[in-house]
């Protein structure tokens, strides 16, 4: 009686939110907390970067070319005069928006593949598995690099080849957790008791196999802007004047022995989101095993 007391004054004096805010941040830990803030911050540069950016990231200055970072410029300006950080926070759209599409595409593909090769009659689940292991004999930048030779360089170019490059290592992921799935005690016992199979699929098949994915979408999104700015420092992806960060590090590659911010600091850009969205993704994961344990 008396502890119910007690926890009703806590209440009322506002002491229970706080207790209970102090402990969800606790269970959070420092790195993942620090990634979700980088995260968040790049999301707000994606969503409105006017509300970050200093100037016109497309506004030249002759006079003040090649200038090191200083107050006026934060991170300095390129062989044109234009500020470097403008054009790295009005990047970040493209560059999210590359990585967000590819990871969708990359999903999508890795849903069809995946519960074809696992769950379709054998004449459909065979070829199907054959073209997985066909794919999956090519290094991710390798079949990218195919589709957007094909496709040609430009941003739905890069989005589709990255999506295509990255999607049989997820397929196979997908295909493994349906298998597993398939042969649990509860799927057995709900076709024992007659359950059609379009029944099966969606209530115990689909989101059992789509819950290890939540994690990878994370993981995902990191690893797609990176082979994504690879691509574009390449010249197959996009090509300046776009402040996308590939095209940043393309542009900046011929002053780079008299101007080392050019390249840098864009890549620092692309290791801060590659790390975050991966710390995430790797929290989520311990989150999702220690919840199934």
């Amino acid at each position: 009686m008396s502890s119910h007391i007690s926890d009703f004054s806590d209440a009322k004096a506002g002491r229970v939110p706080r207790q209970r805010l102090r402990r969800a941040l606790t269970v959070i830990p420092l790195s993942a907390s620090l990634s979700l803030l980088v995260a968040l911050f790049f999301i707000v540069a994606a969503v409105s970067p006017s509300l970050l950016a200093t100037h016109d990231p497309f506004s030249t200055d002759l006079l003040n070319a090649l200038q090191a970072p200083s107050f006026a410029h934060w991170l300095g300006t390129d062989d044109i005069g234009r500020d470097l950080y403008s054009r790295i926070i009005w990047g970040t759209r493209q560059s999210l928006a590359i990585g967000l599409g590819a990871m969708a595409i990359a999903l999508m593909g890795a849903i069809v593949l995946g519960f074809s090769a696992a769950l379709a009659p054998r004449w459909i689940a065979g070829p199907v598995n054959r073209l997985l292991e066909i794919l999956l004999a090519f290094p991710t930048l390798l079949l990218a690099l195919l589709f957007v030779a094909l496709l040609g360089p430009s941003a739905s170019s890069l989005l589709i080849s990255v999506g295509i490059g990255t999607a049989p290592g997820y397929a196979r992921l997908v295909r493994a957790q349906a298998l597993k799935v398939r042969q649990s005690g509860y799927v057995e016992a709900a076709r024992a008791l007659g359950h059609p199979w379009y029944r099966l699929f969606l209530q115990h098949i689909a989101p059992n196999a789509f819950r290890p994915l939540v994690s990878l979408v994370a993981l995902g999104i990191g690893q797609s802007v990176v082979w994504a700015s690879g691509l574009s420092f390449l010249g197959l992806g996009v090509v300046p004047p776009s402040p996308e960060w590939g095209a940043l590090l393309e542009a900046g590659k011929i002053n780079v022995t008299v101007a080392w911010w050019l390249e840098v600091l864009p890549g620092i850009a692309i290791v801060l989101v590659a790390l975050s969205f991966t710390q995430i993704g790797r929290y989520l994961q311990q989150r999702a095993e220690g919840e199934s344990r």
